[in-house]
């Protein structure tokens, strides 16, 4: 079950404490990925903007990270400019982000969200 499951966020996210607490004590295995030591490509960061909706839907834009940034770079203009930006700062991303072998990606912890993606039962 969960096969080739990776979840990817800040080792001291609180957030993402309790999505891999909550997924070992539904005994899924999981890979976790601190993406402050493991870079997430610019590749794949275009790929999950797109399945998400956008670069919008993947950064929080509610973090402190995001509320210090000075105006301008609130704004970018380009997915390579959004790659930029997340390469710099990389707790703009919504975590944990969860992606399974089959490349779907979904970001934030939500138990039923990830009850029913990983097809446990409620």
């Amino acid at each position: 079950m969960a096969a080739g499951l990776t979840v990817l966020g800040l080792k001291r996210c609180d957030t993402c404490r309790k999505a891999r607490k909550w997924l070992e004590a539904n005994q899924v295995e999981y890979e976790f990925v601190d993406y402050r030591e493991s870079p997430v490509s610019a590749d794949a960061l275009r790929a999950w903007a797109k399945q998400l909706g956008g670069f919008e839907k993947l950064v929080n834009r509610s973090s402190t990270t995001w509320r210090q940034l000075p105006e301008e770079e609130r704004a970018p203009e380009s997915d390579a400019a959004w790659c930029e930006l997340i390469a710099k700062h990389p707790a703009l991303v919504r975590r944990p982000v969860l992606l399974t072998s089959d490349g779907e990606v979904s970001v934030g912890f939500r138990e039923p969200a990830w009850r029913e993606r990983l097809g446990l039962p409620a």
